[in-house]
């Protein structure tokens, strides 16, 4: 009996234990997510509302629904194939009194232009006129005071007006967009521009990338087995850019490389160029600037991997018979590929996003996405499109990241 009351005692007293335990690590838990949660709130606020947000404009557009009801519910049973019959067009004339009076013509005429150039002004004529229709029948009527409104591909894009959500601005950012009877077809070829945009916007990313690569392992190298004293002083220089703003060292490109500029005078002193070369304002200038700019952020995740490289690496395989490239080649080199990985791809992507530079350094030609992205968004004020291709963006760089992460990521990266 004793003995079972014991054991039923010891039992309690660990049951207690436990829970404070449990409550001890709760407490722990709450105090450490308290203490993140200042910063968990800063990335939701900075950075995921408006990613979320461009993400969810790409996609949703509800113009023609807020300010043409009447017109885009009547179109909801027509069948695409003639013109509307008395009761859309009905519909269609008090919408346009309506946006008359209440001066929206500008919003529906700029979500019209979008996709058929010129509407807006023919709308904006054939409201004033409907407002002085007193009675029916309003289609021929309207048809009357504008052309505009017996063309099917208006009806179409009225049509596709009464759902808030809208496939056009992706269409239009990989140079589609929506024909006559509402069919996807290609953009015309004078206003294909976007994809070209994109590939140019790899093109470059991967140059600049290959470039820095080129550029700093040799000098994460030498850091890597410099004296401290040396060793300290180069990484000044090489960190020193991060002194001064992205601008500066653009403008500076400017300055260096123009038609009378510090390079030109100096090749044509050495008597290498009998005349001035063209070094700014095409793909030589933007690439040579942004690699500047980019070689910090490729250099120091690989030096950081070489000062874990022990030397004796490298003087083991030299006393097994291996020759200074052989060696250097099979045993150092391999280990370093995590860092060269990463920091080819922190300047790829950062290279995806580039508008300052190309604009400033580069031609009409050679202008990236952010270029397009920062016009839709500030002049055109056509943010739509401009989420459309911010959007697209996205995604290919995170596709674009699981891919090189599969097949080259750090865990794949073995040494032979």
């Amino acid at each position: 009996m004793a003995t079972a009351i014991a054991k039923s005692a010891g039992f309690g007293k660990d049951m207690l234990l436990r829970g404070e335990l449990q409550r001890s690590e709760r407490r722990r838990k709450l105090c450490a997510f308290a203490l993140v949660l200042p910063l968990l709130l800063f990335l939701v606020i900075t950075f995921v509302f408006p990613i979320g947000r461009m993400m969810f404009n790409a996609i949703h557009d509800e113009t023609l629904l807020a300010l043409m009801p009447r017109t885009t519910a009547a179109l909801a049973a027509w069948d695409g194939n003639d013109l509307p019959d008395e009761q859309v067009y009905a519909a269609l004339a008090k919408d346009l009194t309506d946006s008359w009076e209440r001066r929206t013509m500008g919003a529906i005429g700029a979500r019209m232009n979008l996709e058929l150039p010129g509407a807006g002004s023919q709308l904006t004529s054939s409201a004033r006129k409907a407002s002085t229709l007193s009675a029916g029948p309003y289609k021929a009527a309207l048809i009357q005071i504008d052309p505009l409104w017996e063309r099917k591909e208006v009806w179409s894009l009225l049509k596709r007006g009464g759902s808030p959500y809208t496939a056009y601005y992706l269409l239009r950012s990989v140079d589609y967009q929506y024909g006559p009877d509402g069919q996807i077809v290609a953009t015309p070829p004078d206003n294909a521009i976007f994809r070209a945009a994109f590939l140019r916007t790899l093109g470059i990313s991967v140059a600049v990338t290959v470039v820095t690569l080129l550029l700093g392992f040799p000098v994460a190298y030498l850091l890597a087995t410099l004296p401290p004293k040396s060793s300290n002083l180069l990484m000044i220089m090489v960190v020193l850019p991060f002194w001064t703003s992205m601008l500066v060292r653009t403008v500076a490109w400017v300055v260096l490389l123009q038609h009378n500029g510090i390079v030109n005078q100096t090749l044509m002193g050495l008597h290498i160029i009998s005349q001035p070369a063209d070094l700014i304002f095409n793909r030589f200038a933007t690439i040579v600037a942004m690699a500047q700019i980019q070689l910090p952020f490729t250099l120091l995740p690989i030096y950081s991997v070489m000062r874990t490289i022990p030397p004796s690496h490298i003087r083991a395989a030299r006393s097994l018979g291996a020759g200074s490239f052989y060696a250097f080649w099979r045993v150092y080199f391999p280990q370093t590929l995590p860092g060269i990985s990463a920091g080819c791809l922190l300047t790829f992507i950062s290279c995806l996003g580039y508008y300052l530079t190309p604009a400033l350094v580069g031609g009409p030609s050679d202008q990236m996405v952010g270029y397009f992205i920062a016009n839709y968004t500030n002049k055109q004020l056509n943010w739509g499109l401009a989420s459309a291709l911010g959007a697209i963006l996205l995604v290919a760089t995170l596709l674009l990241y699981y891919v090189f992460d599969k097949l080259v990521g750090v865990d794949r990266i073995k040494i032979r």
